[in-house]
């Protein structure tokens, strides 16, 4: 009787344990099965935050202007009768630049000056007769309104016949030739730009809120697509006293100097105004930030301590950040990011809160604090 409870008891404890045994190992090939479903590494760029000395600047676009510039015309109608400029000419104040044929005009005004000279000479004729009371005071006063009349007129034919010389009525540059000899001009057809390029003026707007950063005097830095290895320095040299109220924008304009000609009259710029004192500020590639309504995020990236395939195993976490200003491909981080902090730059959007995440740094967005434009673009 004894015997036979033991092997049943043996018996029942076989099968007890084949059964415990089985869901014991049905268990670890599920949580082999399920940890072969996790998410895989998502392949991002990285790089560490750090600080950065920033001068706080205001930034603006405007355009250049010429200290004097003028697209010079006649005011009469004619035909060209000589040219004595050629295009890009520097010229002075007053250098005749073209004629109108005006034989005529001048035939007249020396008609008129004959006039004039015979009313002189019987003007004075008279006023010797008049002082031995040969001649009335009416003949002496007749003559006076003659002479008067007559250099009048010659003034007035001098106008006209000055009308039809074009000079120059600063010292400038000239630009392209746009009439020829011979052509016959409408009164106001422009025949050539003068612009005076040394110095030149940089108009731009800046918004009401920074008028106060501003002074008379200050120096400015601006930066044009045609020379984006070259930047030109001036000095604010005066603001406009009125408020655009469509705009809220303040103009000023700053002078700059221009020995070489290089900076021409509606040439497009940016303009950097330096403010205050340098600051230290956190900073990332803009790329690192992502925005949405409630709130601008970044994903740093921590090291679990753990190994992974013979490597260490990373994970991406969200964090909310506060922005501040921008510089170029560059922004500052006033809160959420530490120095040092190893933060995601490029290949966010595929991940979310606790993804594992492999660093590849072979390409990165650029972080230039100061970029340039093709200028094929």
């Amino acid at each position: 009787m004894t015997k036979r409870m033991v092997i049943m008891l043996i018996a029942v404890a076989i099968v007890f344990g084949g059964v415990f045994g089985f869901q014991a190992f049905k268990a670890a090939m599920i949580k082999k099965f399920m940890s072969s479903m996790a998410a895989p590494p998502q392949t991002v760029s990285a790089s560490r935050a750090s600080y950065s000395e920033w001068q706080p600047q205001i930034e603006a676009v405007g355009s250049l202007r010429a200290v004097k510039g003028a697209d010079l015309s006649l005011e009469v109608s004619g035909v060209v009768d000589t040219i004595s400029f050629n295009s890009g000419d520097d010229v002075k104040e007053g250098a005749v630049l073209l004629k109108l044929r005006a034989d005529d005009d001048a035939a007249k005004l020396t008609s008129l000056q004959a006039t004039a000279e015979l009313s002189k000479i019987t003007y004075e004729r008279d006023l010797k007769q008049f002082k031995i009371q040969a001649v009335s005071q009416a003949n002496l006063d007749t003559d006076t309104a003659n002479l008067k009349n007559a250099n009048a007129q010659v003034a007035e034919q001098q106008a006209v016949l000055d009308k039809k010389t074009l000079r120059a009525p600063f010292a400038g540059h000239l630009g392209i030739r746009a009439v020829d000899l011979g052509q016959y001009l409408s009164a106001g057809t422009t025949i050539v730009t003068l612009q005076a390029l040394d110095p030149i003026f940089m108009d731009f707007f800046v918004p009401q809120q920074s008028v106060d950063q501003l002074r008379i005097g200050q120096t400015v830095t601006v930066k044009i697509d045609a020379f984006k290895d070259q930047s030109f320095s001036g000095t604010i040299s005066a603001i406009n006293p009125k408020v655009d109220s469509s705009t809220r924008n303040v103009q000023v304009r700053a002078t700059l100097k221009n020995p070489d000609h290089k900076l021409l009259p509606g040439m497009y710029a940016t303009i950097d105004i330096a403010t205050g004192a340098p600051q230290n500020y956190i900073t990332l590639p803009q790329t690192a930030i992502t925005y949405n309504p409630y709130g601008d995020t970044v994903y740093i990236v921590d090291n679990k301590g753990g190994q992974a395939d013979g490597k260490r195993q990373l994970t991406a976490r969200q964090t909310f950040v506060t922005t501040g200003a921008t510089r170029g491909d560059q922004v500052a981080v006033l809160k959420g990011v530490n120095n040092g902090d190893m933060v995601v730059i490029a290949g966010q959007i595929k991940l979310h809160n606790g993804s594992p995440v492999l660093i590849d740094n072979s390409i990165t967005p650029t972080a230039d604090a100061s970029p340039s434009v093709p200028l094929d673009r």
